[in-house]
């Protein structure tokens, strides 16, 4: 016998730790698990449920704010006014403030219900019957269909989301609709959608719709009114009743017809219904600044912000000026020429803009948007350049032939004067004196100061410079010359009043004051240049400061300047940039158009007198005179210090109010002198 030990052909079954002694194998067959694993997995799953709730909810308020329901669906109307009150232009659509439901007579909000969303004040947003109902309509229908959007979904649709039909925008539909139930009361959510939707001839809201279709408030709102307000939603733009009132009418007795059917109506009342009559209020039209207004609409729509309704933006344009300005260009005997005049104040403010002849056929702004030769205008900057350098007027310069160099302009008409004042070469638009002084100083100190006033055109770095050849703006050039009537720099042309500047703006403030005598001898080459020089016809009984400009061929032809605290810039030419006819220059019809004008803006009108009625002489005399005077050896005459006389009221003479004679002086005594100082000098290229 065999004592040895022998294992067991199978291992005995080890207990596991927490199994009892004894206990035998599993089961085949897994016991039920118990109920509080049920419980922790079914509250696993509510847990997942409820953070995709607040997922969906953080995601909605997110893209889908509430507050936005309250916005319109459009860009809000902005009104821009003149200065003095007057409507200038109206741009965006027509909107008006939202409407309340309890103000509302009851007829009003259940004509949109009975004709969108009959079971509005049951659902949840979203109208499964409704739903079933459009489908059913649509798959037997011979090509009609029907909507199964309730007012809820229309409002998300409208507010939130595009016009796209895709199954996802849909989905997104729902969730706001679910979204916008959940925290609106049905009023608000009638209200916000009544306050969006559009109703045609670009009126968007039920009281702008009201007012412009009835001339009433919604208030006031018939029922045959409200049905034909209803009616529309359905095809705006097509059932417009200012242009298809047949179709309106047709609607609006389908949407009286579902009145009757959701028991808003008896038959017997619907049957009693006149159609309604229109009183169609007509929004006033833009008669004046519409080149302003196109300027300034940017800015007025930035400072108008996201406010509900028609905004009204005060603007600096003056509504008597502008329309002197328009009526000016008007007059003026400009052919097949366009023109453009732009007015403002020293301090920048625009009080007129006009950027063609006829806004209706081009509503291209020449006075801001054109970039066209300045010609001789550019000069202020040349002049201005050499006396930051040390030189006065009374300095002469050569006005002869330029014969060294690659660069070799000419005056015009091939007129030269040997050796004059820098007063006497501005005066007659000396081409060769401009270029030489431009020499002298330098073009890069001459970009200087044409930046230092508010120049911002390429400009370019060669002598021709000196003539205008660089394409400027004409607002520019006025901003330019305000920039001398104001004794500071730079002046920057704005439309609307500047906004109140704080402390840090104001200490950060780059404008800058000319110094006195720099001043000082600008104006006087400005008034000597209107005055008795090249643009003395734009000459007026107050002080007058001013330059023309021409360039090559005629091909524009400008007068810049200011008098009685307002500069204007005229400009005409070819948009093709074709020459002008006759030769025009800036001394011509320019100076004559900015003289017509500033004559009655500043409300001092130049008087026109007979020649019949004075002395023949006297007349003939008045273009170039000399007064003299006996104070000692003193003798004022209209060379050295650039003064004229002008023949006023009744035959008597007068001076300009900044060069008045002595008290002392006798009687100013008239004599003819040489001949007229020059025309205006084209730019040579």
């Amino acid at each position: 016998m065999n004592d040895a030990f022998t294992p067991p052909p199978h291992p005995i079954p080890t207990p596991a730790p927490d199994q009892p002694f004894g206990a035998g194998p599993p089961s085949a067959f897994a016991p039920p698990m118990p109920w509080k694993k049920r419980m922790r997995i079914v509250g696993w799953v509510l847990a997942g449920l409820v953070a995709l709730l607040l997922l969906i909810i953080a995601w909605l308020a997110v893209t889908a704010p509430l507050s936005r329901s309250l916005q319109p669906i459009a860009p809000p109307s902005i009104s821009l006014m003149s200065a003095d009150g007057h409507l200038i232009a109206r741009r965006g659509a027509v909107i008006d403030k939202p409407v309340t439901v309890v103000e509302l007579p009851p007829h009003v909000p259940q004509a949109f219900m009975a004709i969108e969303d009959r079971r509005f004040r049951t659902h949840w947003g979203i109208d499964p019957r409704g739903i079933a109902r459009a489908a059913w309509h649509n798959l037997w229908s011979d090509g009609s269909s029907q909507g199964g959007s309730t007012i809820t979904q229309q409002l998300a649709k409208g507010v939130f989301l595009s016009s796209d039909r895709t199954f996802g925008r849909k989905a997104r539909e729902a969730l706001i609709a679910f979204w916008l139930e959940a925290w609106l009361t049905k009023d608000e959510i009638m209200e916000r959608y009544l306050s969006n939707v559009y109703f045609g001839d670009n009126v968007y809201g039920l009281r702008a719709a009201s007012l412009h279709y009835f001339n009433r408030k919604p208030e006031r709102l018939t029922i045959p009114q409200a049905a034909m307000m209803a009616g529309l939603l359905k095809a705006p733009s097509r059932l417009a009743p200012t242009s298809n009132l047949k179709g309106a009418r047709t609607r609006a007795n389908l949407v009286t017809q579902a009145m009757v059917d959701a028991g808003y109506l008896t038959t017997a009342d619907r049957n009693a219904l006149r159609p309604a009559r229109l009183d169609v209020r007509e929004e006033p039209e833009s008669t004046s600044g519409t080149y302003f207004a196109d300027w300034v609409l940017p800015e007025a729509r930035d400072r108008a912000g996201a406010v509900y309704g028609a905004q009204n933006v005060t603007t600096t344009l003056d509504w008597r000026i502008q329309r002197l300005a328009e009526a000016a260009i008007r007059r003026a005997p400009l052919g097949q020429a366009q023109a453009a005049l732009v007015a403002m104040k020293p301090d920048g403010n625009v009080v007129a803009m006009v950027g063609g002849k006829n806004y209706k056929t081009s509503s291209f702004n020449r006075a801001v948007q054109a970039k066209r030769q300045p010609g001789s205008t550019f000069k202020l900057f040349v002049y201005l350049a050499a006396f930051r350098e040390g030189m006065t007027p009374e300095d002469e310069i050569d006005d002869t032939p330029i014969t060294t160099g690659t660069y070799r302009p000419a005056n015009h008409g091939g007129k030269y004067r040997g050796r004059i004042t820098l007063r006497q070469a501005f005066a007659v638009s000396s081409n060769v004196a401009a270029v030489r002084l431009t020499q002298k100083v330098g073009v890069d100190k001459v970009i200087k100061v044409a930046r230092d006033l508010g120049v911002t055109a390429p400009l370019t770095e060669d002598l021709s410079l000196a003539l205008g050849t660089s394409e400027i703006p004409l607002i520019e050039l006025a901003e330019a010359y305000a920039s001398v009537a104001a004794g500071a720099y730079p002046v920057m042309a704005h439309g609307l009043p500047p906004e109140e500047r704080g402390w840090f703006e104001k200490l950060m403030d780059r404008q800058r004051r000319f110094g006195e005598d720099q001043l000082g001898m600008i104006r006087d080459l400005l008034s000597s240049a209107a005055n008795r020089g090249t643009g003395s016809a734009a000459a007026l009984r107050t002080s007058t400061f001013g330059k023309t400009g021409t360039t090559q061929d005629s091909r524009d032809a400008i007068f810049v300047g200011y008098a009685g605290g307002l500069v204007t810039a005229v400009w005409i030419g070819n948009d093709d940039n074709a020459p002008l006819p006759g030769g025009a220059a800036g001394g011509g019809i320019p100076a004559r158009i900015w003289r017509d004008f500033m004559g009655r803006a500043i409300n001092e009108p130049v008087e026109q007198v007979e020649p019949a009625e004075q002395d023949s002489d006297l007349v003939n005399a008045i273009a170039n005179v000399t007064v003299e005077t006996g104070v000692g050896n003193m003798t004022l005459g209209i060379d050295s210090e650039g003064m004229t006389v002008r023949l006023g009221p009744n035959g008597t003479l007068r001076l300009p109010t900044d060069t008045p004679l002595p008290d002392t002086a006798p009687p100013p005594r008239i004599a003819p002198t040489q001949p007229p100082l020059g025309e205006e000098e084209p730019v040579p290229q």
